[in-house]
């Protein structure tokens, strides 16, 4: 496959997409964004080793920090990235456990001060300054439910929690043994006898005035302009509303569950969820040959019915993160990876990709999937690299010309038993239309007619990942050549001039 543009031209785009406002950033100014997600130890060192040693197994520190993130930042801007989502900043439970390190930043202890390993406070304020002058956001993840212990809950010494170092803080200790009884997901202990999740409890009007004063300072204090909220399910929602009043910024958070109404509903009482629910029929319909194409047009289909998703537009789409396995760890297809990271990309709601996946690591389940990125040499000419800076760049370029780009909800405009074709974007200027496929790279070659794309007959369309010219037939059919499970994008080739996509 032939990928042509700079991916400078990438960036450029995302910055001219995506530059204004960057303070107090809403929900608004987050839709356009498109977001790169990083472990702050395993992106990159303050000495610029590209072979310094990272043991997944081992679980330990590794040595990633925000000097060293800031020395790197053109490799995330030149994907066309517009945010970066970095791990929890507070300062984390020191020690080895029976788990490793805190390196992951889930393990707080102290929320008023920062984690040492990462950096300083002017450090984390000059990685903020940096993405600001870039255009670009800053998002940090948090974590409101729990303080961690090294050791069971019999044991837990409440004075080495800051600001909650009370047992008066805290739920009573009990285990969750039954997710569907929500009081029980809200009320226990996550976590085991080696590290302790101890439950705050964030009913408490005193604890949720606590909490507000601390995002205000906190958002203030580092110019954050998101948030990526922890284990959202196990808080009850009514926690959430004057908390995130009083960030006064975007928030995205984890509900780690694929039913689409239990999960949108939190969209209620925050901006936006991660969106497990189309995550789970989407790594099933790519990661095998076999897989239901069927199942994912339902899911989307239910999905963008209001009466499932206020807004389904704000919802973070993803197929990798630090908590799932890594997408090539279930197939080492590369075509079937360039599918479903199309599909990221160019569907609804606000992409994550996160860091590695452009470099096709294959790290299986937790801590398998949290490799150092810098063992890959941050190579700018991998596949997946370059392909996502294209997109990018393609979205980048449909938001700037279409002003309801981001608003429109995907359209399904054919799906067989191995293909799915999805439009975004009304008629005319800015439309995106893509055709994924599951058949993997022994794919075979044919032709294949997608109607409904919203061209008008004779329109010079352009696909954009291996740079092919086309013209729309009558009533907009496009003529799709199939072959070796490539996914196709196609763009209107008058709205890419000087773009620098595929040399236009």
């Amino acid at each position: 496959m032939r990928l042509q543009g700079s991916t400078k031209t990438a960036a450029a785009i995302a910055v001219a997409c995506c530059s204004v406002g960057v303070h107090a950033a809403g929900a608004d100014e987050w839709r356009s964004r498109s977001i790169y997600q990083l472990l702050t130890d395993r992106f990159a060192r303050t000495d610029g080793s590209t072979t310094a040693e990272c043991n997944t197994e081992d679980a330990l520190y590794c040595g990633g920090t925000y000097s060293g993130l800031i020395k790197k930042l053109d490799y995330i801007q030149d994907m066309g990235f517009s945010a970066v989502w970095i791990s929890p900043p507070v300062k984390n439970l020191e020690g080895t456990t029976a788990y490793g390190e805190a390196f992951h930043g889930y393990w707080q202890q102290d929320i008023y001060s920062l984690n040492p390993h990462f950096g300083t406070p002017d450090e984390l304020r000059e990685l903020s300054d940096e993405l600001h002058d870039r255009g670009m956001y800053l998002m940090v993840d948090i974590v409101v439910n729990h303080m961690a212990w090294p050791g069971p809950a019999d044991s837990v010494d409440y004075d080495d929690f800051y600001p909650f170092n009370s047992d008066s803080y805290y739920h009573s200790f009990c285990d969750i043994t039954n997710y569907d009884d929500q009081d029980m997901v809200e009320d226990c202990w996550l976590g085991d006898s080696n590290v302790e999740l101890v439950d705050v409890k964030t009913e408490d009007e005193n604890i949720q005035q606590m909490y507000n004063e601390w995002i205000a300072e906190f958002v203030a204090n580092y110019t954050i302009d998101g948030l990526r909220i922890d284990t959202v399910k196990h808080v009850e929602k009514d926690f959430f509303p004057d908390f995130l009043d009083a960030a006064g910024i975007f928030a995205t958070g984890e509900v780690f569950d694929g039913d689409p109404q239990y999960v949108c509903d939190y969209q209620n009482y925050m901006d936006s969820v991660l969106n497990y629910p189309i995550w789970y029929p989407l790594t099933a319909a790519f990661q095998s040959t076999s897989g239901s194409i069927s199942d994912l047009v339902s899911t989307l289909d239910l999905i963008k019915d209001t009466d499932t998703c206020g807004d389904p537009t704000l919802l973070c789409t993803f197929a990798e993160n630090h908590d799932v396995a890594r997408f090539a760890s279930l197939t080492s297809d590369l075509s079937l990876a360039k599918n479903i990271l199309a599909f990221v990309l160019l569907s609804d709601g606000i992409p994550i990709v996160y860091a590695g996946q452009e470099q096709h690591y294959a790290g299986d389940e937790d801590p398998d999937n949290r490799e150092a990125v810098w063992l890959s040499g941050y190579n700018t000419e991998a596949p997946l690299y370059k392909m996502t800076a294209t997109l990018n760049a393609v979205r980048n370029l449909a938001v700037t010309s279409n002003s309801s780009y981001l608003e429109y909800r995907n359209w399904i405009v054919y799906s067989d038993e191995s293909v799915l074709a999805m439009r975004k974007g009304y008629d005319g200027i800015g439309q995106v239309v893509t055709v994924l496929n599951n058949q993997g790279e022994d794919g075979g070659e044919y032709d294949l007619s997608i109607g409904q794309t919203g061209w008008e007959e004779g329109t010079s369309i352009l696909e954009v990942l291996g740079c092919v010219q086309a013209t729309a037939g009558s009533e907009g059919m496009v003529t799709v050549a199939m072959a070796g499970g490539e996914p196709k994008v196609y763009f209107a080739e008058d709205s890419l001039r000087g773009s620098g996509i595929c040399g236009r």
